[in-house]
């Protein structure tokens, strides 16, 4: 591993020399291309170079030991000591986790889609729900939100809807919360106080450059059709709703929120290569899966992975048995915490995978 890092930390050292070359900045594009290599890398550098210098400090203590020193000095070594050994430690933990291969999609831009499951109405009301826990989580990320399209019912709720999240390492974030959630509450329709189980399904895919898949014009069938409000009337006379099927995966998305044929059509293609894509992650996923299972899931839209409980306020993530008591601001888009340890537990899993 420290062979490994200082191999990082010579090449970050070249990269460096290389952007104050006039020929290098004259060149606009490799300019560009160096100094995010260059950005990549100083988070790893800095940590290691951080790492050093308290091995380093370990070694001089340690040696100050072996000398002639009085009571007070000696205790003042082993109190630095006593600090400097689980420091050091941690930060090598950091540097494992940190050589970890990296996803190359942790820094895309996401869609996130999320339908109505089981329970009817109040399942839509859920959905509609979990659309605003998102888009709260993204404003507090400070990220740009963008409602591709969405199927609403007459009472509030979501049949479906494709939210767009522009941020640095949205996907990172967000990748673990595809699955089934589900919900325990009583509905407002309910007038026996009886509490109802419902459920949504979330996909989150990262965002597709045209670059990323490709997808050939003569496989879609691009349909038109009216516009209409939830509660079924057409809202516009001509047919701007766009409805693409991608013959060969199947995958069929539309669109019909924008006012022009032409916007909606950008907008579901934005979506089928967010889907493209999501499918050849899925492969692959399943391809590693053979050797390795990750410990919060397989990210299957048919695997529950988080319980609402609306009367106890409690919010449960079964992959990693982990409870909290605020449902308030977890549906507010306080989420953060679950996230990390989400992330937390993948790392832990792929350190021990890595250490086979």
């Amino acid at each position: 591993m420290f062979e490994k890092l200082q191999e990082v930390e010579d090449r970050y050292d070249e990269l460096i020399a290389k952007l104050g070359d006039p020929s290098i900045v004259s060149d606009l594009h490799e300019f560009q291309r160096i100094a995010k290599t260059h950005s990549d890398l100083t988070d790893i550098v800095s940590k290691w170079r951080e790492y050093k210098d308290t091995r380093r400090q370990l070694a001089d203590t340690e040696a100050m030991l072996h000398d002639k020193l009085d009571d007070e000095l000696r205790e003042l070594a082993q109190m630095e000591l006593d600090d400097l050994r689980p420091k050091l430690a941690a930060l090598e933990e950091d540097l494992r986790v940190m050589l970890l291969p990296k996803d190359p999609n942790d820094e895309k831009d996401v869609i996130v889609e999320i339908r109505a499951g089981t329970g009817g109405e109040e399942a839509a009301l859920f959905a509609g729900d979990l659309l605003r826990m998102y888009t709260r989580y993204a404003e507090r990320r400070g990220w740009k939100t963008d409602l591709l399209s969405s199927y609403p019912t007459g009472i509030g709720g979501y049949k479906e809807a494709n939210l767009e999240i522009k941020g640095r390492g949205a996907y990172s974030s967000l990748k673990f919360e595809g699955g089934v959630h589900r919900v325990q509450r009583v509905p407002a329709t309910e007038s026996s106080g009886r509490i109802h189980t419902s459920a949504a399904t979330v996909a989150v895919m990262p965002e597709a450059e045209e670059v990323d898949v490709q997808i050939n014009q003569d496989d879609l069938e691009i349909d038109t059709f009216r516009s209409s409000s939830a509660g079924g009337q057409n809202v516009q006379k001509n047919e701007t709703a766009v409805r693409i099927t991608h013959r060969p995966s199947g995958i069929v998305v539309s669109c019909q929120d924008e006012r022009s044929q032409f916007q909606n059509k950008e907008r579901a293609m934005t979506m089928l290569r967010a889907h493209v894509l999501e499918r050849e992650i899925q492969a692959q996923h399943e391809t590693e899966a053979a050797t390795r299972r990750s410990m919060v899931g397989s990210g299957d839209r048919s695997e529950k992975i988080r319980t609402y409980n609306f009367p106890q306020s409690r919010v449960t993530d079964h992959r990693i048995n982990y409870t909290v008591y605020r449902m308030d601001s977890i549906m507010d888009g306080d989420i953060q915490e679950i996230v990390d340890r989400l992330n937390s537990a993948d790392q832990a899993e792929k350190l021990q995978a890595s250490a086979v």
